[in-house]
């Protein structure tokens, strides 16, 4: 999807990041994050078959809270993972909003994306 058409801003964003679906699981490299979902770099273990059941991610954050956020798998390409998010708790979306808001300054476009959720 061209930048043009994207909705949500993307947050370059470096934490550390665990990928979890069923009894599989791998520490994965964060690139960026939205209210949206996420892009990241694909593990080494990682595998194409495993790509149909939903996903789990579960981001670690520097005060000790997380952001966790249930996620289908949108696009596998050039090493990265991208993932659309299909469930996230109240808790990890006040994260996910104050972490954006700090790194955008721009709380119109945070709640325009907000409301594109809704």
């Amino acid at each position: 999807m061209s930048d043009e058409r994207r909705r949500f801003t993307r947050i370059p964003f470096d934490a550390q990041t665990l990928l979890q679906q069923d009894d599989w699981q791998s520490q994965v490299q964060l690139i960026d994050i939205s209210l949206h979902g996420l892009l990241v770099m694909a593990p080494d273990d990682w595998s194409a078959s495993i790509q149909d059941a939903p996903y789990i991610s579960v981001i670690e954050l520097n005060d000790g809270s997380q952001i966790r956020m249930e996620a289908a798998l949108a696009h596998a390409e050039e090493g990265m993972l991208g993932f659309t998010c299909t469930h996230i708790d109240l808790d990890s979306i006040s994260h996910l909003r104050r972490l954006i808001a700090l790194n955008t300054g721009d709380e119109q476009l945070l709640e325009r994306e907000l409301k594109a959720l809704i």
